[in-house]
């Protein structure tokens, strides 16, 4: 489908601290917009503000927050905003069995509730102006899910079947919705997820506590080992210009091999041949685990 240009270049950018948020701020700007990032912690916010942006703080898990941020940004921006991108969120790992329901309901604040009351504000003003980009940064895990990662991959479908939704509840309004799934990309993601962990998993699980160990070691010892296929921040930036200038942007955009190799498993691969996988995947960390000769920074 063919959407207006958008008028005014001004795009919100969320979760600017590091990573894809960051490298999304840089290269927009490079390309002529206007970038008002956000953040969470202080030091990034001056970070940015040093950078040469002007951020906004935004703890996207919070209302009031939420709703102080889209004010202050309206008003900086003239009332007439191009474009949002939903980047901010985080990845809970653990089994599904050994977290809590504040831990699962604080993963859903972030990556779906707070996301989307964000973007409900800003809906309105796209309307009014007849114009829009919304971009919703996803993941292949929220097309395909691997053990020990099932709370984060049900927030990432959560966002794929709202953006879904969005986008043709606003047929004709000429406002576009777009979601960009990464596979593996080098970020602060990974080492984040270790800080999560260490908070809200309980490593005397009888079941999954050696397990959670031994990988909060292997990730600690090695914060950035090398995944294969693995791109920088920049890949899924350049995803992002496109679906903020595109004529015709597309429902999705898939960054990395693993992302375009999830999205032909969730379309055409049996119920018992994932399982099978995934089945596999499981047993071959438990074997690490269990195995005496095995290193825990293997």
């Amino acid at each position: 489908m063919k959407y207006p240009p958008v008028q005014s270049r001004t795009v919100v950018v969320t979760g600017c601290s590091s990573g894809i948020g960051e490298a999304a701020a840089r290269l927009l700007r490079d390309a002529g917009w206007t970038v008002i990032p956000t953040a969470r912690k202080q030091d990034d916010l001056d970070r940015l503000q040093a950078e040469g942006f002007k951020p906004f703080r935004l703890e996207i898990a919070d209302s009031q927050s939420v709703r102080n941020a889209v004010t202050q940004i309206l008003d900086a921006c003239g009332g007439k905003p191009g474009a949002v991108v939903n980047n901010a969120g985080y990845g809970q790992p653990g089994a599904i069995e050994d977290l809590s329901r504040e831990v699962i309901a604080r993963q859903f604040d972030v990556n779906v509730i707070g996301m989307q009351e964000f973007t409900n504000l800003f809906i309105p003003v796209f309307r009014g102006l007849g114009y829009g980009r919304i971009v919703n940064i996803s993941s292949v895990l929220g097309r395909v899910v691997v053990p020990y990662n099932g709370i984060y991959s049900a927030s990432k479908y959560a966002m794929e079947a709202i953006s879904d939704a969005l986008r043709t509840e606003l047929f004709e309004s000429g406002i576009a919705v777009s979601l960009v799934e990464p596979g593996p990309i080098y970020t602060e993601f990974r080492k984040n997820a270790v800080e999560v962990a260490e908070r809200t998993l309980d490593m005397d699980s009888e079941t999954h506590g050696k397990l959670y160990k031994r990988e909060l070691m292997r990730r600690k010892k090695n914060p950035q080992a090398r995944r294969a296929g693995a791109l920088p921040p920049e890949a899924v930036a350049k995803k992002i210009l496109h679906a903020l200038e595109s004529p015709r942007p597309r429902a999705r955009y898939r960054v990395t091999r693993a992302a375009h190799i999830g999205e032909l498993v969730h379309r055409f691969g049996p119920d018992a041949l994932v399982d099978r996988v995934r089945f596999r995947y499981a047993r071959k960390k438990f074997r690490r685990v269990e195995s005496p000769t095995s290193s825990p920074a293997s």
